[in-house]
């Protein structure tokens, strides 16, 4: 299956002062996930086999639950091709 890239910007519904901390949790499992991911202000994007990456966003809302959340609300952003999506073809250019 070829690379595609995931965009997950996920929102725990948890007292606002412990957002933030969930969040981090939530890049933690990302990062320990061995996929390449690249943190923003508004999501995380993960480049991987849909399969992997979809089954990371499903970890993640378990993480969000296992602290304290009662309610998760999630936006999943997918680029997708049969050739292939990686993250550095869209955005290499602008790294330094």
């Amino acid at each position: 299956m070829p690379l595609c890239n995931l965009s997950l910007q996920i929102i725990p519904l948890v007292p606002e002062e412990e957002v933030y901390p969930v969040v981090d949790r939530v890049i933690e499992l990302i990062a320990s996930s061995n996929v390449k991911y690249t943190v923003g202000p508004m999501e995380t994007t993960m480049e991987g086999e849909l399969d992997q990456l979809l089954e990371i966003v499903k970890k993640a809302q378990a993480v969000c639950e296992n602290a304290g959340a009662k309610r998760v609300l999630s936006v999943v952003k997918i680029d997708y091709g049969t050739r292939g999506v990686t993250i550095d073809e869209k955005v290499g250019k602008y790294k330094e």
